[in-house]
Formats: C-alpha cells, sequence, structure tokens
C-alpha cells in the first residue's frame, strides 16, 4: 500500500480573529500587515490570478510573533489565460466585502478592480474594527455597499483616509491598482515622532 501525506504549515491564526481580537490596529502595524496583503495580490494580479474573495480570514499569520502574513489558499480565484482580460460574470465572494458593481444584475466587471475594493474594506476593518459598510440583512448590506456611503472616523490620518478612499471608490475603473498601493504615500512615508530635548 502507498500513502500520499499532505503536509501543511502551521499558521497561528487569521487575520480576521485577529483584529476582532484586538479591536483595531494602529496604523503602525496595520501598515506592517497590509502591505504584505497588498505585496500578495499584486503578485496574483502579475500572474492573471483574480482572487475573487479576498477577505480578512484568506490570511493567516506563519509565524508565532504574527508578524508574517501568508494567502491561505486560492479557494474560489480565477486563473485567466495568457492575454486575456479580466472581465468576470458570476458573483463570488463575502457579502461584506462585494464591490458594487458585482451586486449588479448580469453585470461583467473587472475582476482585478473587484479584488481592490475588497482590499480596501480589508484597509478599514484592520483600522476601525469594522468593515465600512454592515447590516445584518444582506439586501440593506447591498444598497449600503451600492450607494459607496460610508463613514471615514476622525481618528485615522489622512493618508490612511486617502488610500481608503481611493480604493472604496463606486466606479472601479478609479480605484487604484495593487502596484499604485504599494507606492501609496500611507504606505512608502514613515510616521515620525519628534522628542524635545529637554
Amino acid at each position: 500500500e502507498e500513502f500520499m501525506y499532505l503536509v501543511f504549515p502551521d499558521s497561528y491564526g487569521d487575520l480576521h480573529s485577529y483584529v476582532r481580537q484586538r479591536k483595531r490596529l494602529r496604523e503602525s502595524e496595520a501598515k506592517r500587515l497590509f502591505r504584505q496583503v497588498a505585496e500578495t495580490v499584486k503578485q496574483c494580479h502579475e500572474q492573471g490570478v483574480v482572487l475573487r474573495d479576498l477577505k480578512l480570514r484568506k490570511f493567516v499569520f506563519s509565524n508565532p510573533s504574527r508578524t508574517e502574513l501568508k494567502l491561505e489558499s486560492l479557494e474560489d480565484a480565477v486563473v485567466l489565460e495568457k492575454g486575456e482580460d479580466d472581465i468576470l460574470q458570476d458573483k463570488r465572494g463575502c457579502p461584506a466585502y462585494v464591490s458594487p458593481e458585482i451586486l449588479r444584475s448580469h453585470a461583467r466587471y473587472s475582476g482585478r478592480a473587484a479584488d481592490m475594493w475588497s482590499l480596501g474594506v480589508i484597509l478599514y476593518t484592520m483600522l476601525v474594527g469594522r468593515y465600512p459598510f454592515n447590516d445584518a440583512e444582506h439586501g440593506n448590506l447591498f444598497v449600503k455597499i451600492s450607494r459607496g456611503y460610508f463613514v471615514m472616523p476622525d481618528c485615522l490620518s489622512s493618508r490612511a483616509k486617502c488610500l481608503i478612499r481611493s480604493l472604496l471608490r463606486r466606479n472601479p475603473a478609479e480605484r487604484l491598482t495593487a502596484e499604485d498601493v504599494l507606492i501609496h504615500p500611507w504606505l512608502t512615508h514613515e510616521e515620525r515622532c519628534y522628542h524635545s530635548s529637554s
């Protein structure tokens, strides 16, 4: 008899549980983790992979100190043929993360742009501790998402607000790409702490 063993590397919890436990993340910590998420999305998009069900739970910690993230699986992802555009028609994704264009009946939409909306939901949730669009009833939730209105807390830095708004745009063509996200000032400029020398 022959046996095949599948060995899955250890994980130390998922990002969704971590954010719920912490209530919300400080911007410095969120930057380090979100950069890894955005880099993963960029690599997938460059390889012709549209994730479709991008959410906090898909990312798990790969080290005990919970500083390194990895994508848990490509379940629900679609691999595009070389040179194929990313126009999709099927409706996939977790309700809280779904983009407005997917909610339209018989909609054709850019898979990459829909992933970027989900990335905006991830960032907002990391920094605020709740989804930007929330309702127990899916119908009401989808109305809120379609309208695209969400409350931006004053406690966030102007750069964080800018990045969130650049991802949660109702018009998919106006959303940043994963490559754009990685060069956004919120990720590229470190916040400086000035101490008086007394």
